[in-house]
């Protein structure tokens, strides 16, 4: 069971994680500009008619990669990062608007959004937090809205050099879901067509109940 962390214990965690990509940012978007999580858009994008132009919150967006790949298609995506260098990029990459919220501090509007795209981001959420923050996503979803969610698999929660993370296997990150009001409609692991022990990633697609 994890310990009980404190408002300066959380503050700590959230402020070296964000330092973290912030010192990053140029390497981590040659790192990652190019990877290709196609599986992942089409398991968000597929629960819509392919018509729909949809308001996507590209929750943890980073650069930019996905909140721009989501503009391409016509859809009107908003990104979110914690990271002042991260947005500043993803602002100048994709032209969306991107807000600059910390994950433990959201300021986001009721009803707002079709869909969230949490690809990469939910994790560093330390688990105590975690049922607030997926309420606040499920309160800014509309009705029947959809949340994607892909983190690393795992049975952990603390530092890894100097990043937070909270790894969760299936039966754990149902759980938070289920109880944020989120019904699991599917989920599969990556990189796809590989054994189980080489596919480190959990991808989830719910719906606000």
């Amino acid at each position: 069971m994890q310990n009980q962390l404190s408002a300066e214990q959380l503050g700590h965690i959230e402020k070296a994680t964000v330092g973290h990509y912030d010192d990053k940012a140029q390497s981590f978007w040659e790192g990652t500009k190019d990877y290709n999580v196609s599986q992942n858009y089409a398991a968000l994008l597929s629960q819509f008619t392919p018509d729909d132009l949809l308001d996507i919150l590209d929750f943890g967006c980073g650069p930019g990669r996905d909140v721009g790949y989501f503009k391409s298609l016509g859809h009107r995506p908003v990104g979110l990062d914690g990271s002042a260098q991260f947005c500043a990029m993803a602002r100048q990459f994709s032209g969306c608007e991107i807000l600059c919220q910390d994950f433990l501090s959201l300021d986001l509007p009721p009803l707002a959004f079709d869909a969230i795209f949490a690809n990469a981001s939910l994790f560093h959420i330390p688990s105590q937090e975690l049922p607030r923050v997926l309420a606040e996503l499920h309160a800014s979803l509309r009705a029947d809205g959809f949340l994607f969610s892909s983190n690393p698999r795992g049975s952990y929660e603390g530092w890894s050099g100097e990043r937070y993370g909270h790894f969760m296997e299936l039966d754990v990150a149902s759980r938070y879901l289920q109880d944020a009001g989120f019904e699991l409609l599917s989920h599969y692991y990556r990189p796809k067509g590989l054994p189980r022990e080489q596919q480190p990633w959990l991808a989830i697609v719910s719906k606000k109940c």
